[in-house]
């Protein structure tokens, strides 16, 4: 992705390196043990003697202060005869609710130009492996060195399986790898935001301090080495909360800008105002920046069906800022009942569908197809709703069947990275640079009833490609 160029500057075109990458702090913006930790207390999963030791090992760990070791082995004497499998699930569920928002973007392009350049990932960090491995396996990195537990018959024993993944035993680990894959320390990367990693950093060939603490920022600073500051994915602030009630308060006073046009009688202008106003001035008041591939299709062939990917709330507001005019969205008939949400739809003429009281899904679509015969294009996201991450969820057949019905071509609008600006769960709008390709317009002239489900598959094969996802489904 070339929206975060400035933050892989630094990586070299060569190969045979590998390149290690610490989590805390520096993948994501936030320490995995206490996300484990407050969900384990919200659950109720946690008795007093528990709570005490797993509160001293988190605030040693997040301080960097005392035996990390011993504080560690205290906490683990509480887990003896769990199962490995409730934890792996714990880790799984703390990833999707808690950290995928905290990941880093501009940490996510790093990664991406390495693999780019054929260099080897490797995740090394002083969490367990079931808080690591759900990122792992999202991020796409298949070497983990980190702190083991033991298991015995499908349980924790409770006791640690070798030295923990920490300080000089990061260095130890990583040495090892090297020897093994026959690659020179000396060629590899770390990237790190702490300064207990500094064994490690000290001897790799391209040291890179992430989001550094004051002590490692010194260090970086004297000797020279890269420093990258992603933005903050976990804090909160009166900017934040600010940025996000702006974004979509402002879709009130740009339906009231238009009004004037409406009232000279020219509902159309209206529509397309308003629009364009809050294209433009909800994403500069959420920071949202776009890089967009293939512009020149939006305009090639409209009216048009333009069919995204949904990953955000935020993907409205894309869309808006990216058709300007001439286009409205689908919604069912009930969303109009809403209190803000209904009287937007219907300033903004957005078609309504009542499914529940129509039996015959052409029949259905026949508001949509009429909007597209006199002009207007349609938005509509084929997945229905949004994804839990990034990946690609199945198309319905509602969009390629209203394309083929009205005549006109579906125009595939691949988001690459919504998430950025505002993820599932995170309630807060970021500022982001979301990069967009907009792919040619499909023709629908000679497609049939019974040829539209080919030509959805084929379609979604085209956004697979275009994100560089593998069919999940098969």
């Amino acid at each position: 992705m070339k929206i975060y160029q400035r933050f892989t500057h630094h990586i070299q075109d060569r190969p045979g390196a590998i390149v290690f990458f610490d989590l805390d702090g520096t993948l994501i913006d936030t320490h995995s043990v206490k996300a484990v930790f407050a969900e384990q207390l919200r659950a109720g999963d946690i008795g007093v003697s528990e709570l005490v030791d797993l509160a001293s090992m988190s605030v040693r760990f997040m301080l960097q202060k005392g035996n990390f070791e011993d504080a560690l082995k205290e906490s683990l004497a509480n887990m003896a005869g769990s199962k490995v499998k409730d934890y792996a699930e714990l880790g799984d569920k703390v990833f999707r609710e808690k950290l995928f928002q905290t990941l880093f973007p501009e940490m996510k392009a790093v990664l991406r130009r390495h693999r780019e350049l054929g260099h080897e990932l490797v995740l090394i960090t002083s969490a367990t492996r079931f808080q690591v491995q759900p990122i792992a396996n999202y991020l796409g990195i298949e070497e983990i060195l980190c702190t083991e537990l033991e298991e015995k018959d499908g349980t924790y024993t409770g006791k640690l399986d070798g030295a923990p993944c920490y300080g000089d035993n990061k260095l130890t680990l990583a040495r090892a790898l090297c020897r093994q894959r026959k690659i020179s320390l000396g060629r590899s990367y770390f990237y790190s935001n702490g300064a207990e990693d500094m064994p490690l950093l000290e001897k790799v060939g391209h040291p890179v301090a992430v989001n550094a603490d004051k002590k490692l920022t010194d260090r970086a600073e004297r000797a020279g080495w890269t420093i990258l500051k992603p933005t903050s994915r976990s804090s909160k602030g009166v900017a934040d909360y600010a940025r996000t009630l702006g974004t979509f308060a402002s879709l009130l006073p740009s339906i009231a800008a238009g009004l004037p046009f409406r009232f000279r009688g020219s509902k159309e202008e209206s529509i397309n105002f308003s629009m364009s106003t809050w294209g433009e001035i909800g994403a500069l008041i959420a920071g949202l920046k776009l890089r967009v591939n293939g512009e020149e299709h939006l305009w090639e062939q409209r009216p048009a069906v333009f069919v995204f990917n949904h990953q955000s709330a935020m993907d409205t507001l894309i869309m808006a800022k990216l058709l300007r005019r001439d286009f409205t969205g689908i919604g069912k008939k009930e969303i109009s009942r809403q209190p803000i949400m209904g009287p937007a739809l219907k300033a903004f003429d957005a078609v309504l569908i009542d499914r529940e009281n129509i039996k015959n899904p052409k029949e259905a679509l026949l508001p949509a197809v009429e909007a597209l015969k006199a002009g207007r294009s349609i938005i509509i996201a084929p997945e229905g709703t949004r994804s839990q991450d990034e990946n690609l969820g199945s198309f319905k057949s509602g969009a390629f069947h209203l394309a083929q019905q009205a005549g006109v071509p579906v125009v595939p609008v691949v988001i690459h990275n919504a998430l950025d600006s505002l993820s599932r769960n995170g309630g807060i709008i970021r500022p982001a640079e979301v990069e967009v390709t907009v792919l040619e317009p499909v023709s629908t002239a000679r497609w049939t009833r019974k040829s539209v489900s080919g030509n959805r598959r084929k379609i979604r094969q085209k956004f697979l490609d275009v994100l560089g996802q593998a069919d999940e489904r098969r």
